[in-house]
C-alpha cells in the first residue's frame, strides 16, 4: 500500500518534474536532449546479461570508476551499463569510459517506466552507488530477479530519520537488496537500525580512497602550471557553489599581498554558472581568464589574477597543477565535495563546516592532519597563514598521501561482494 501511495504521489507530481526539467534545460540545453531515456526508452540497447551501474552524477561516476574499470578486467566478456540522472554525469561517463561501457539516463520511478526499460535491458545484476535508492525500481528488480548491491553506501543521520519516518516503503526497499557495501560501521550501524539485516552488510571503506593518479596527468598539471609561471602560488576554490566564489573573489586582495603572484583558480560545480562567476571576477576588477579560451600567453600571463575552469571532467588535471585547495559546497549547506581528490595529489586542503555528506573522511584526514576545517570568518586569516608557510603546505601533502594510501583497499572489499552476489544468484 505504501508503495502505491508513493506511485500515485510521484505520477501527481511528474508534470512539476517535467517542468522543472525545462527550465534547467534555459541554462543548459542538454536537458532537453535524449528526453525519452527518461521515460524509459533505451536508445543504445546493451546485450542481455548487462552489469549495471547507477551513479546520480558526476561526483559518483568519479567514484565508481575503480569499480568500473576492476568489473571491465573481471568480467570481459559482459557489457557494462552505466545510467546518471544529469546531463555532466553523462558526459563524465564519455569521457572516463568512452565506447567500453554502455549509458542511458535514469528512468523516472514508475512501474510503467520500468516495464518498457526492462524490456531493452536484461541485467544479471544492478550496482547502487551510495544511497541513490528509488522503490519502483527495487521492487522490479526483485520481481525480475534482478540482484542488487548498494555500493560505497552512506547514511547520514538525518537520512535515516527520514528513512524511519516512512518505513512503511522504505525497509521493504532496503531488505530487497542483495548486500550492502558501506564507507564506515557508523553507516553499517543506521542500516540495521533501519531493520537490515546485518549479515548482508560489508564495511568496505570508501573506494573513493582508491583513486588513481598517473604520471601522465600529473606532467600534464606541470605544462598547464608553465604558462602560468611556474614560482607564482596557485589556490584553487574547488566545485564551488554560489556564494562561495565571492569569499575568495573578496579577499583575493589581501591574499595577494600576503603571496605575491597569486592566482586564484575558480572551479565551478555546475556549467550554468560558469558565466555568472567571470562577471563577479571581473565586477571586482580582477584580470580574469577562461580556460575554454585556450592557453594563457606570455603576454597575459603575468597580469593574470583568476582563471575560471569553465570545462566539466577536469577536476583531477586543474588540481594537480595548485599548490592549496578549498572545497566547495562546505561554505554552503550543500554538505562538502570531495576532499580526498586534492588529497590524492598531495594537495592541503581547506574545508568550510558544512561537510556533512564527507564526514568521516574529513574526520580521518584532520586526524592526520591533511585537513582544516575552518569557517567564512576565518577563511581569510587561515589562507594567508597556509599560503604564507611551505614547511605547513608540505607537511599537509605527505599527510595527504600518507591518508589517502592508508585507506586503499575498499574495492576488492567490493568486487568480492559483487562477485558473492552473483555466485549466491546463480548466475
Amino acid at each position: 500500500m505504501a508503495r502505491l501511495l508513493y506511485t500515485l504521489l510521484f505520477t501527481a507530481l511528474l508534470p512539476f518534474m517535467l517542468f522543472r526539467l525545462f527550465r534547467r534545460s534555459l541554462r543548459n540545453p542538454a536537458y532537453r536532449r535524449r528526453i525519452s531515456e527518461r521515460f524509459g526508452s533505451v536508445a543504445n540497447q546493451p546485450p542481455a546479461g548487462t552489469i549495471w551501474i547507477h551513479s546520480v552524477s558526476v561526483g559518483e561516476t568519479v567514484a565508481s570508476q575503480p569499480l568500473v574499470e576492476r568489473l571491465l578486467s573481471r568480467f570481459p566478456d559482459r557489457s557494462l551499463l552505466i545510467t546518471t540522472t544529469t546531463p555532466t554525469g553523462s558526459a563524465q561517463v564519455k569521457r572516463q569510459f568512452g565506447d567500453r561501457v554502455f549509458h542511458t539516463y535514469l528512468p523516472y520511478d514508475l512501474p510503467w517506466f520500468w516495464n518498457r526499460f526492462f524490456k531493452q535491458v536484461q541485467p544479471e545484476l544492478l550496482i547502487v552507488m551510495e544511497t541513490e535508492l528509488w522503490p519502483n525500481l527495487l521492487a522490479h528488480c526483485n520481481k525480475a530477479g534482478v540482484p542488487t548491491v548498494l555500493a560505497n553506501a552512506r547514511l547520514s543521520e538525518k537520512s535515516a530519520r527520514g528513512y524511519r519516518k516512512f518505513s512503511a516503503l522504505t525497509r521493504p526497499m532496503l531488505n530487497s537488496l542483495s548486500a550492502i557495501g558501506v564507507q564506515n560501521s557508523t553507516d553499517g550501524d543506521r542500516f540495521v537500525d533501519l531493520g537490515y539485516p546485518r549479515e548482508r552488510i560489508t564495511d568496505t571503506g570508501s573506494i573513493k580512497f582508491d583513486i588513481s593518479v598517473s604520471n601522465e596527468l600529473r606532467e600534464q598539471g606541470r605544462q598547464l602550471r608553465h604558462q602560468w609561471g611556474e614560482d607564482r602560488p596557485v589556490l584553487a576554490l574547488a566545485s564551488s557553489h554560489e556564494g562561495e566564489d565571492e569569499l575568495l573573489l573578496d579577499c583575493y586582495h589581501r591574499l595577494a599581498s600576503a603571496s605575491k603572484g597569486l592566482i586564484l583558480m575558480i572551479i565551478p560545480r555546475h556549467p550554468e554558472r560558469f558565466d555568472q562567476v567571470v562577471a563577479a571576477a571581473e565586477t571586482r576588477d580582477l584580470r580574469v581568464h577562461r580556460r575554454t579560451q585556450g592557453p594563457v600567453s606570455f603576454s597575459n600571463a603575468e597580469s593574470l589574477q583568476v582563471y575560471v575552469a569553465d570545462t566539466m571532467g577536469e577536476m583531477m588535471l586543474l588540481l594537480s597543477a595548485t599548490d592549496v585547495v578549498v572545497m566547495g559546497g562546505s561554505f554552503e549547506p550543500v554538505g562538502g565535495h570531495n576532499p580526498i581528490e586534492p588529497a590524492s595529489l598531495g594537495k592541503p586542503v581547506l574545508m568550510g563546516p558544512h561537510y556533512f555528506n564527507f564526514a568521516t573522511i574529513v574526520a580521518n584526514l584532520e586526524a592526520r592532519g591533511a585537513l582544516k576545517v575552518t569557517s567564512a570568518a576565518r577563511l581569510n586569516q587561515d589562507l594567508m597563514e597556509l599560503l604564507g608557510d611551505d614547511r605547513n603546505q608540505q607537511a599537509m601533502a605527505r599527510a595527504a598521501i600518507s591518508s589517502v594510501s592508508a585507506h586503499r583497499g575498499a574495492i576488492d572489499r567490493l568486487e568480492k561482494i559483487v562477485v558473492d552476489t552473483l555466485d549466491q544468484s546463480g548466475i
